[in-house]
């Protein structure tokens, strides 16, 4: 996958100026695929080259005008392309699990700072995309919302962020208590 079809997909719900698309990013978008603004604006405009989203701009009174940006039949197109296409298996890249698998031969305090700093982190984003869940869904039930919703997606995306932040957050609990007990079993009496 490429920043473009996620960009193309976080731009489906509507225009979104480049500010609006990096908030998006930073609130669901994340969960799957990681973005620095400054990539957001370069991507929003190579794809209105290419035609897959199209901007206007928005003049404002009292600050610099925007531009609002929305998916064209061609980027509909593009990411229907995309969404044909098979899928690659996700690849985990994560420094933390690499000191992890060091713990044998390293001081692990450090690392349970760390572990520990991981899994506070992981449960504030589980009560971010909780938020945002009942936002999405409003008053309806999960079930009802999940049948009958305007667009389940960023439901779907959101519900998968939630499951992957609680076993991180679940797999750093379990791996401090192993290297605590671990620690305290080989400490002199």
């Amino acid at each position: 996958m490429a920043l473009r079809h996620a960009v193309l997909a976080a731009l489906l719900d509507g225009e979104l100026s480049g500010y609006q698309l990096a908030k998006a990013f930073d609130v669901g978008v994340a969960n799957f695929w990681y973005a620095q603004p400054q990539q957001l604006y370069a991507e929003l405009t190579r794809l209105e080259k290419e035609g897959l989203v199209a901007g206007r701009e928005v003049l404002q009174e009292s600050r610099p005008n925007k531009r609002l940006f929305h998916v064209t039949d061609a980027g509909l197109v593009e990411l229907e392309t995309f969404t044909a296409a098979s899928a690659k298996p996700a690849v985990v890249r994560d420094d933390l699990l690499v000191k992890v698998q060091a713990a044998d031969h390293v001081d692990t305090a450090a690392l349970v700072a760390q572990l520990t700093e991981r899994a506070r982190i992981a449960q504030a984003k589980i009560d971010l995309f909780g938020a945002l869940l009942r936002r999405l869904r409003g008053d309806r039930t999960e079930e009802e919302f999940l049948r009958h919703g305007d667009r389940i997606g960023p439901y779907l995306t959101c519900l998968r962020g939630v499951a992957f932040e609680r076993e991180n957050r679940d797999w750093c609990a379990r791996t401090i208590t192993v290297l605590e007990e671990r620690r305290q079993a080989h400490v002199p009496h």
